[in-house]
Formats: structure tokens, C-alpha cells, sequence
């Protein structure tokens, strides 16, 4: 255990960087502090204007919400947003290595890096062809808190576009429950039931959730 008088990037030569606490991590990018504290100091006061109190927070806050914090100007805001969104690309790619398709798990691993911190719900199409190999996905809609809309219209549209032979939807709850609304079951049964009449079937609609998922094919709500 490193001694509370050595500096951040001291700790990191010493010890390596998984010894620094998140106060400390987050002052190696901050660099500077003020007049009156430390940038580990700093730093703490940034993870303590966060709900959680944790680095999870940079991804729900603005760069300019950041520089309302004592001792974060312009520049330090942008680097701190880049060093949520360079974390959240490492973990897509590492989840990415494992994902198939038919695995849903694997697929809610892969996608919720991107979806779970968002504060409105998104969805997602996959287009994929016989094998359960990725052709293309895109986000197809984003909506409010509570809900968001997407049309059946557009998802073959662009299925057929692509000419998959197999779609998947995934989507994101902001509120951490991935348990299925009204709403969620009543979309994805249209899809569904569309899907069979034009031989596009809809395999499964994942949602996302904070620390778990929903497959609406696993849970039995996907009819004979």
C-alpha cells in the first residue's frame, strides 16, 4: 500500500496504476489543482459532485457542467470527457471478442457499454444473414426517458436494404429494469408477427439494463 504523501504518477511508477484510488486516477489526467488544493483534491470534488459519487459520472455530465466545478477549466472538461468515452471503447472492443448472436448474454455484454448510461431509451436494429453474422447494426430511434419510438416500417426498410435474412432489437431502459413494458411487448410482437409474413424473422429484442438484460425470446414471450 502506497503512502498518502506520494504524488499519482509517483504511486504509478512505484506500484503500478491499479494502486491509485479513483480521486487519484482521475488527478493524473486533471494534472493541476488551485491556489487552494491539490488536483487530487480537485479530483475529489469532481466524483463528489456525482450522484454516485464515482467515475461512472463522467459519463451522464456535459463538459461544460464539469467546469462549473472549482479548479476545471475548458481544457480539463474535455479531457475528462475523452477519458469516459476512451474507457467506454475499451470495454466495447474487449466485449466484442466474445459476443455471438445467438448467445444473448453475450450480446447484452457487447451493447450495453454503449446503451446503459444513456438518459434516454435507444434501439438498436441488428441486420444479420443466415448464420447469425452481423451485416450491419444502427440506431434506429431515440426517445425520452420513459420510452421511445420506432416504426416497423423502418426496421424492414432497412433490413431489406441491407438484405438480412435475420434482425435482432435491442434497447435500453435508463432506469437500470430491463423488465419489459406494455409497450415493449406490444412493438415487438408487430415485428414479429411482420417478420413472419416477409421471411425476415425477428429472432429476439434484448433490453438493457444497468447490471443485467431482458432476452423477451428467453423469458417465453416470443409466441410459437
Amino acid at each position: 500500500m502506497h503512502s498518502n504523501d506520494m504524488l499519482p504518477y509517483e504511486v504509478v511508477k512505484a506500484y503500478g496504476a491499479e494502486e491509485l484510488n479513483d480521486d487519484e486516477l482521475l488527478a493524473v489526467f486533471i494534472r493541476t489543482g488551485t491556489k487552494d488544493e491539490n488536483a487530487v483534491a480537485v479530483a475529489r470534488r469532481v466524483l463528489d459532485s456525482f450522484p454516485d459519487k464515482n467515475l461512472l459520472g463522467l459519463c451522464h455530465v456535459s463538459w461544460k457542467e464539469l467546469m462549473k466545478i472549482p479548479g476545471i477549466g475548458e481544457v480539463k472538461a474535455v479531457k475528462l470527457k475523452c477519458l469516459a468515452e476512451l474507457a467506454m471503447r475499451i470495454s466495447i472492443t474487449e466485449a466484442k471478442k466474445g459476443m455471438k448472436y445467438d448467445r444473448p448474454e453475450t450480446v447484452w455484454r457487447y451493447y450495453k457499454e454503449s446503451l446503459r448510461h444513456q438518459e434516454q431509451e435507444r434501439v438498436v436494429l441488428i441486420m444479420m444473414d443466415q448464420k447469425l453474422q452481423l451485416i450491419k447494426d444502427m440506431v434506429l430511434s431515440f426517445g425520452t426517458v420513459k420510452e421511445s419510438l420506432v416504426s416497423p416500417r423502418e426496421i424492414f426498410i432497412q433490413a431489406l436494404k441491407e438484405k438480412a435474412v435475420q434482425i435482432m432489437l435491442v434497447h435500453n431502459h435508463p432506469s437500470g429494469d430491463p423488465a419489459p413494458s406494455r409497450a415493449d411487448l406490444e412493438i415487438t410482437e408487430r415485428i414479429r408477427l411482420l417478420g413472419a409474413m416477409i421471411d425476415i424473422p425477428l429472432v429476439d429484442h434484448i433490453i438493457i439494463g444497468d447490471k443485467t438484460y431482458c432476452s423477451l425470446r428467453e423469458a417465453g414471450y416470443f409466441a410459437a
